[in-house]
């Protein structure tokens, strides 16, 4: 699983902010209140996917005892800003699934530009009802599924999403994306 949650993560930070729609399109800066620069650090920097999704939260969901946290590994994409950490869930010393926090810092995306980004990357890719910005739904390769949203932490694009086997369904893995949400 952790080669699984490598390059998903690293897949991640490479299509969300650079499907071409760059800049151009993000709003003015004054379309958005900018929070100092010191709220902005503090808040992307608390971000921590084990902390925002505890391994107690995924064994209620998945309906496995004795799941374990174990932060993954960090993967930063020079080419596009983003920043992503994970915590990979294990189950018997056997992957259950991983979160994932992607942040862009300097970049002016909106979630639902973000989202449709994922869109375009992912043939068969759905939206999911009941987020706040947005949320898509997608199976990999028969081999993962995964829920992605997006949102502004103080003023920072940040995508959130997790990953686990292809059997689970959106459903399944919504109150977990939700968690995580609620919690950054």
């Amino acid at each position: 699983m952790r080669t699984l949650a490598v390059a998903f993560v690293a897949f991640v930070a490479l299509t969300a902010c650079s499907s071409g729609d760059e800049p151009s399109k993000a709003p003015s800066p004054s379309a958005a209140p900018k929070p100092a620069p010191s709220s902005n650090a503090a808040a992307a920097a608390s971000l921590d996917p084990c902390k925002l999704l505890p391994a107690e939260a995924v064994s209620k969901a998945l309906f496995l005892d004795n799941l374990k946290a174990v932060p993954g590994p960090v993967q930063d994409t020079a080419a596009n800003g983003g920043k992503a950490r994970s915590c990979e869930y294990q189950h018997d010393g056997k992957a259950a699934g991983a979160l994932a926090v992607t942040r862009y810092e300097g970049k002016q995306s909106k979630p639902a530009e973000m989202l449709a980004s994922i869109k375009k990357a992912k043939p068969g890719a759905q939206d999911v009802p009941g987020f706040p910005d947005g949320a898509v739904y997608y199976v990999d390769g028969q081999k993962t599924a995964t829920l992605a949203s997006a949102e502004l932490v103080a003023g920072t694009p940040v995508l959130i999403n997790y990953t686990g086997p292809a059997k689970m369904t959106a459903e399944q893995l919504t109150p977990l994306v939700k968690q995580a949400l609620a919690a950054g």
